[in-house]
């Protein structure tokens, strides 16, 4: 396969996690969002390090996707606060919690 086909799914999937990002409210999608893009990077690290031989983007890849799982730990338990305290899981009324 070619190189031009693993970034363009990249973009594809960069750019879905972006629009989740920005549009989505609940809490939940927008780490479903933020996961997209972190495997979009990982896609395009895995892809240049196949290409030039060189093992530094998939061990990169390994910590992205370290730091993906931390992510997500901490930001399931932030939705779980923000829903034990507002029965709510939308983003947009979190500021309500301010106090």
């Amino acid at each position: 396969m070619l190189l031009n086909q693993f970034l363009l799914l990249s973009v594809v999937l960069f750019c879905l996690g972006v629009y989740g990002v920005l549009a989505r409210r609940n809490g939940v999608m927008v780490l479903m969002s933020i996961e997209l893009i972190l495997n979009a990077v990982n896609i395009n690290l895995v892809a240049f390090a196949a290409i030039t031989g060189d093992i530094g983007g998939e061990v990169f890849a390994l910590f992205v996707i370290a730091v993906a799982a931390a992510e997500v730990g901490i930001g399931l338990a932030l939705v779980l606060l923000i829903y034990r305290n507002s029965k709510n899981i939308d983003f947009w009324q979190a500021d309500a919690l301010k106090g």
